[in-house]
């Protein structure tokens, strides 16, 4: 997929959709999509849609696209929207930036596909065997679901890595514990947004969400390279 900004119309006359028909092609992917949602993006300047002479919003199929990596960035790379523009920014100015957090040291662009995987690929894929993925399930470290996104096909994958170790899942049921703990340090701050109750606000508490996820990961990154020094000669 390829990521063109919403200015770069293809033709004058193509075929533009209102926030419902955007909705119905996008929601079956991203099933928490909402009109504040979108109208949210628009105020951060991810996506510029056209505007009637009524000022009713319009897309194009560009913006359908551009859309779909947002939200894919956001659900399957874990991006806070700062990140996600700066790398649309160097594509709207015709470069080909390395997508964040990518290990691709080649320089060339690689979009998620936001594909999903069912059990049996799933399992394939990370090179796991049955009794791994449902251990992991019952560790709370996969939750079970129809199809699983590429951040459970990673986890999985680290698990594989992990059981030649000697580590299994049930010796990771306090991350859960240590997640639901995260959670309420995110709840917490998000109080003074959240109890605001009209859509911008919300879309806003979503997004701070995911920013503030992220600074806690890097402090506990921290906290783990910090540790591992005991093991230097």
């Amino acid at each position: 997929m390829t990521a063109l900004s919403s200015r770069q119309r293809t033709s004058v006359s193509q075929v533009l959709l209102s926030i419902g028909q955007v909705l119905s092609r996008l929601t079956p992917e991203f099933p928490d999509l909402t009109p504040s949602k979108l109208r949210f993006l628009e105020e951060r300047g991810l996506v510029h849609p056209a505007r009637t002479e009524s000022g009713y919003r319009k897309f194009s199929q560009q913006d359908v696209d551009r859309l779909r990596l947002v939200l894919s960035m956001q659900r399957d790379r874990y991006l806070p929207l700062g990140v996600i523009k700066g790398y649309l920014a160097d594509i709207d100015a015709g470069l080909t930036p390395l997508l964040p957090g990518s290990r691709d040291v080649t320089g060339s662009s690689m979009l998620p596909s936001g594909r999903r995987l069912t059990r049996d690929e799933l399992i394939r894929e990370a090179g796991a065997t049955p009794m791994l993925l449902q251990d992991a399930v019952s560790a709370s470290v996969i939750v079970p679901t129809e199809s699983f996104g590429e951040d459970v096909l990673a986890v999985l994958k680290a698990l594989v890595e992990l059981q030649r170790c000697g580590i299994e899942p049930r010796h990771l049921r306090g991350f859960r514990a240590a997640a639901e703990r995260e959670l309420g340090l995110i709840e917490t701050a998000l109080i003074p947004v959240a109890r605001r109750k009209d859509a911008s606000s919300r879309a806003r508490a979503a997004e701070l969400a995911v920013e503030i996820a992220g600074q806690l990961e890097v402090v506990r990154s921290s906290l783990i390279r910090s540790a591992l020094g005991r093991f230097a000669p």
